[in-house]
């Protein structure tokens, strides 16, 4: 599903029309990307959990030349963590 169609659905779904359906997945999007820049944790009960994590800098090889060990720098990466009952849903 691409960010059209879940607009379709949320449209159809909650009786907005499409261009508010957007609106308002856009400001969700913007709310939790604001959330994760500056640090926080985002925790949506019953779908899940939206962090950031940080990565550890560490060498790694290059795959062209397996002898060159390069440096790969310190890093935040953004996470989901699905919750319980999405799990269920899933696995149901």
């Amino acid at each position: 599903m691409n960010k059209a169609e879940l607009v379709s659905k949320m449209a159809e779904k909650s009786a907005l029309t499409k261009k508010d359906a957007e609106l308002a997945l856009n400001a969700l999007m913007e709310s939790v990307e604001e959330a994760l820049v500056a640090g926080d944790k985002v925790q949506l009960v019953g779908f899940g959990t939206f962090d950031v994590r940080e990565r550890k800098p560490r060498q790694g090889r290059n795959p062209r030349n397996p002898e060159q060990v390069i440096d790969i720098p310190a890093s935040k990466a953004p996470v989901f963590k699905a919750g319980k009952t999405l799990k269920e849903k899933v696995n149901a």
